[in-house]
C-alpha cells in the first residue's frame, strides 16, 4: 500500500476500526459493525462509503436488505484490514482517540527512522505545518514520540524519533506502506 492511500484511509476517523473488525470476522451487515466500533450512524456511513469510493470495500450484492446492507473488503481492502488489525493489536482502549486523528498514524508511519520536521513534512505530501506539529506535539505528550534538538545543525531543529507504542506502530506499517521516492 502506498502511503498517499494510508493517508486517504486516515482521514475518516472510523475507518481503520471498521476495516480491523472486518478482518477479525465481525458478521458484515451494518448493526454490529457499528456496535463493535462504537462509531454513531453518520459516522459510520460516512467511513464505509469513504472507505466504497477508495475500493477497499464493496456492499455484498444479493444479500442484506437496501435498510441493513451487508459489506465486505475487496482484496485491496484484505490487505488494508490486516494491517488495520495489527495496529488495533497493539493499542489499548485509551490509545483509540488518537489512533483515530486523520494524522496520527501517516506521521507515526514516516518516523519508521528518526527525521526532521520538513523530512515528515515533504513524507506527507498535504500536510499542513500546523497539522504536522499539533499531531507531533500530542503524541510526545503521550510518549509515543521523542523530540530531541540537533544542537550541531545551524540553526539547531529538533529531530523526531518514535518510542514506545509509537515505535511498535511505526515498525508494522513502516514495513508495509511505500514512500514515494523523492526527485533528484
Amino acid at each position: 500500500m502506498d502511503i498517499k492511500l494510508f493517508v486517504n484511509i486516515t482521514s475518516r476517523a472510523w475507518a481503520l476500526p471498521i476495516l480491523s473488525r472486518l478482518h477479525e470476522g465481525v458478521p458484515e451487515r451494518q448493526a454490529p459493525l457499528i456496535s463493535a466500533t462504537g462509531a454513531g450512524r453518520t459516522a459510520f456511513a460516512q467511513s464505509v462509503d469513504h472507505l466504497i469510493s477508495l475500493g477497499l470495500l464493496e456492499r455484498n450484492p444479493g444479500y442484506g436488505h437496501p435498510l441493513r446492507p451487508e459489506f465486505r473488503l475487496t482484496t485491496v481492502g484484505e490487505e488494508a484490514a490486516a494491517l488495520a488489525h495489527k495496529i488495533s493489536m497493539l493499542s489499548g482502549e485509551d490509545d483509540q482517540a488518537l489512533l483515530r486523528r486523520s494524522w496520527t498514524l501517516p506521521v507515526l508511519t514516516s518516523l519508521h527512522r528518526p527525521r526532521y520536521f520538513n523530512d515528515i513534512r515533504r513524507t506527507l505530501g498535504p500536510i499542513t505545518d500546523r497539522a504536522l506539529s499539533h499531531s507531533l506535539k500530542t503524541m510526545e505528550d503521550r510518549y509515543w514520540v521523542r523530540r530531541k534538538v540537533d544542537e550541531a545543525a545551524r540553526p539547531p531543529r529538533p529531530l523526531y524519533s518514535t518510542i514506545n507504542l509509537g515505535r511498535d506502530i511505526s515498525r508494522i506499517t513502516g514495513r508495509q506502506i511505500q514512500f514515494a521516492q523523492a526527485p533528484h
